[in-house]
């Protein structure tokens, strides 16, 4: 009986290495990315992943990173995990923390993953030391664009350099009759500007306030400076139409010369070039003001996570869209279309990319040198989402509540992060 038992665990080991040899790779991605120019960059990934032997699926989720969020929370808890998901920042954390995420350290180590990725993402794609994530791009948030024509008409010469020169640029643009920022107050939007502000104003007190979460630092007295500035460009720089205008209008005002500048991430760029504007030519681009005099680089980056599988075809699929993920054609084909630059630092852009993606990686570099590299929270890398939305929600109330003093809003931010901690 002890043979027969031998010969039969033996078959059943035999057949199910079978089975895994002849694995067919799958994938099952759920991303947010429906619409517009990101969703033909995740056709760039669909189509590789194909190409390399892979049946792809995907699942697109409109709207905002928490309609992604919530629409995996029901698929776990319907026990339906998806063998991939867009997550960013520290959601990668959380999820970790649940034992639900596979590890590809083994790939990690093959590939040289480690050596190739920036160094401020390396804890968000491997939270506790493993890897359950790939990045797919880097976004600078810091940029400041600028309508080259527009400038040169009300006597601004180059890009401002400081928060002063800013200021003084602007009265120029209003003295000239035109508008010196495009904005459209939403709360991401004016996240993006906001924290633009905080980093350039003080890069601690960014470090202290929107990645450590830490209370105090909200109150200080660097924080009402930098509402303080941020309430002189609302009532000064832009114009009083910004609630309820729509991200493509705020685009055209920078694209048409209405408005001098724009604080916006590298996304921006394909929006320039379908309007039949060169970035880094007809509207220049450079880092957004700092009062501290160094290169600066704010992070955000977008990234696709795993879940454990028991189908071995989700196994392989898994691995091979992690491999495809990081590799030098992917990383170029898609951040070209995307406006983003590549996660792997030893990427050439010299053919493809455009001046202002050269830039970002140069700036990017020179960063990680000066140690100032960050990561943004409008853009869900750094803390939770309960503690974001209260940073967020404090920002949009003080752009759109005239009379709120900066002291009232800094001290409003703190009571609503430590409510929630």
């Amino acid at each position: 009986m002890s043979n027969l038992k031998a010969a039969l665990a033996a078959t059943l080991a035999i057949s199910l290495a079978a089975s895994v040899a002849h694995a067919q790779p799958k994938i099952k991605l759920l991303h947010q990315w429906a619409n517009g120019n990101d969703a033909n960059s995740i056709k760039t990934l669909g189509e590789m992943f194909t190409s390399s032997g892979g049946v792809w699926d995907q699942t697109a989720i409109s709207g905002s990173t928490a309609n992604t969020l919530a629409k995996l929370g029901a698929d776990v808890v319907a026990g339906n995990p998806p063998p991939a998901v867009q997550l960013k920042g520290p959601e990668i954390a959380k999820w970790y923390k649940t034992g639900m995420l596979a590890r590809l350290d083994d790939q990690a180590v093959k590939e040289g993953w480690d050596k190739l990725v920036a160094p401020e993402l390396l804890p968000v794609m491997k939270p506790d030391g493993h890897w359950v994530a790939v990045p797919m791009n880097i976004h600078r948030i810091n940029w400041m664009w600028g309508n080259k024509a527009a400038m040169a008409a009300v006597g601004v010469d180059q890009m401002p350099k400081t928060w002063a020169e800013f200021n003084t640029a602007c009265e120029k643009a209003v003295a000239g009759g035109k508008i010196c920022i495009a904005h459209h107050s939403a709360d991401w939007t004016d996240g993006t500007t906001f924290e633009t502000v905080v980093y350039g104003i003080d890069k601690d007190l960014f470090q202290k306030t929107f990645v450590e979460g830490e209370v105090e630092a909200m109150r200080s007295e660097g924080m009402v400076k930098a509402f303080a500035q941020m309430r002189l460009m609302v009532s000064k720089d832009m114009d009083p139409n910004i609630v309820g205008r729509d991200y493509d209008t705020a685009v055209n005002m920078l694209a048409n010369g209405d408005a001098l500048f724009y604080f916006m991430g590298d996304w921006l760029i394909g929006s320039l070039v379908s309007k039949g504007k060169d970035p880094g030519k007809d509207i220049l681009c450079s880092q957004a003001p700092v009062d501290w005099g160094k290169p600066g680089f704010i992070l955000n980056s977008d990234s696709i996570a795993f879940f454990t599988q028991e189908n071995s075809d989700y196994v392989e699929g898994q691995q091979l869209l992690a491999h495809t993920v990081m590799t030098p054609e992917f990383q170029r084909l898609f951040n070209i279309k995307k406006g983003s630059i590549p996660a792997r630092l030893d990427i050439d852009l010299s053919n493809g990319f455009n001046a202002c993606q050269q830039k970002s990686q140069q700036d990017l570099r020179a960063s990680i040198e000066a140690g100032t590299l960050m990561r943004s929270i409008a853009h869900n890398m750094t803390v939770l989402q309960t503690i974001r939305g209260a940073i967020m929600d404090t920002v949009t109330e003080f752009v759109n509540t005239p009379g709120m003093t900066p002291e009232q809003a800094a001290n409003a931010m703190a009571d609503t992060v430590e409510a929630q901690q």
